[in-house]
C-alpha cells in the first residue's frame, strides 16, 4: 500500500499552476472512489499526491485525475519515483 503518488504531465483546467499545497479528492482508476489527498507541485512541473490513507496498488502509467468535489480541477500520469513511502 501507498500512501504518495508522483504524478507527470500534469494539467491544471485553470491553466493556473498552483504554487502551493491543493487539497484535492484524488481519483485513479475509472471505478475508484476519491480519495483525499493534499497535492504538492514540484518545480519541475510534477505533482506529489500525499493521500490521507494508503492506497492499493499505484502503478506507473495510470491517470492521476484531481477533483474539488464535482468540478475536475487537473490530472496526469503517475510516473515511478523510487523515494515514494509505501506502507
Amino acid at each position: 500500500r501507498n500512501t504518495e503518488a508522483l504524478v507527470d504531465d500534469v494539467n491544471w483546467i485553470s491553466g493556473e499552476v498552483p504554487t502551493e499545497p491543493v487539497r484535492v479528492q484524488a481519483k485513479l482508476r475509472y471505478h475508484q472512489k476519491e480519495q483525499w489527498a493534499t497535492a504538492y507541485p514540484l518545480e519541475d512541473g510534477n505533482v506529489r499526491l500525499v493521500f490521507d490513507e494508503p492506497i492499493r496498488a499505484i502503478t506507473p502509467g495510470q491517470a492521476a485525475v484531481f477533483y474539488n468535489g464535482d468540478e475536475v480541477l487537473g490530472g496526469g500520469t503517475i510516473i515511478l519515483d523510487e523515494t515514494l513511502h509505501q506502507l
